[in-house]
């Protein structure tokens, strides 16, 4: 779309509904389009928009499928597929949504919508490939419920999902891989392997954006952490964890400290 700003267009395709069409747009964003990192966008209604379908329920009524038939082994494609589309929604709502940062800061989220939008692509052809498609199982909106209680303040919106959410994503990925490919299912594990190098960069830009904004208000970054897990109900983080892709991620000794032995 020539000549829309980029944090405009970002909010414009939040809000589109159809998944394949919010994906195929997310991938075509790019550094040229022109950027004002100052405009205070309006909120729309409806935000973000999604598909009728998957149902969306509570994460706890979710049972874990089983990979003994191509249904479960779809089940489980399924759901990473809609972590991935959350993840679209994720990227755009952040790059839209706050105001008065440097324009790499941006660019960033820009750039990490377009490579989720790229998962969630793939996945959703292996599923189509195995029979299936997005939206024929249930699905949980945890990821979304986190960004809402994290609207008001990019600290706490830049701690407790890239750092946190996305994050568990690192540790899950190498059980979550072997599963699939104990199960038969190769190509699920490929594309597993492209979504974890991608993802450490996207929580690599986490990190990063984590400590300038701790840095320009003063506090340090290890019990403001803390604090705003708690004070947001972040979910309480478990081993294993993947602490070679978290040390790519740019989490540092301190971190992993805090994370393996909790106050």
């Amino acid at each position: 779309m020539p000549g829309m700003e980029a944090r405009a267009r970002a909010l414009q395709i939040l809000c589109l509904s159809d998944p394949l069409a919010k994906a195929q747009a997310a991938r075509a964003l790019d550094g040229g389009l022109r950027l004002d990192c100052d405009a205070a966008l309006a909120e729309p209604a409806g935000i973000p928009g999604r598909p009728m379908r998957p149902r969306l329920v509570e994460h706890i009524t979710l049972k874990p499928p089983s990979m003994r038939t191509p249904a479960g082994i779809a089940a489980l494609v399924h759901a990473i597929a809609h972590i991935e589309f959350n993840a679209i929604n994720l990227a755009l709502d952040i790059a839209w949504r706050f105001a008065g940062m440097p324009e790499a800061f941006y660019r960033d989220w820009l750039r990490i919508a377009a490579e989720e939008a790229l998962h969630f692509t793939l996945l959703r052809e292996h599923l189509v490939d195995l029979g299936f498609d997005y939206g024929d199982f249930d699905a949980h909106n945890a990821l979304w419920d986190m960004a809402e209680r994290t609207r008001h303040d990019l600290l706490a919106r830049i701690a407790l999902v890239p750092r946190t959410l996305e994050a568990r994503g690192l540790d899950a990925s190498p059980a979550v891989r072997a599963k699939l490919i104990g199960a038969g299912d190769r190509r699920a594990g490929e594309i597993l392997d492209l979504i974890l190098r991608d993802e450490i960069g996207h929580v690599a830009a986490g990190n990063r954006w984590y400590r300038f904004v701790c840095e320009q208000r003063g506090l340090d970054p290890v019990t403001t952490y803390a604090e705003l897990a708690e004070r947001h109900q972040a979910p309480r983080l478990r081993a294993p964890f993947n602490l070679e892709a978290r040390r790519a991620a740019g989490f540092d000794e301190a971190e992993l400290a805090a994370l393996q032995h909790p106050s």
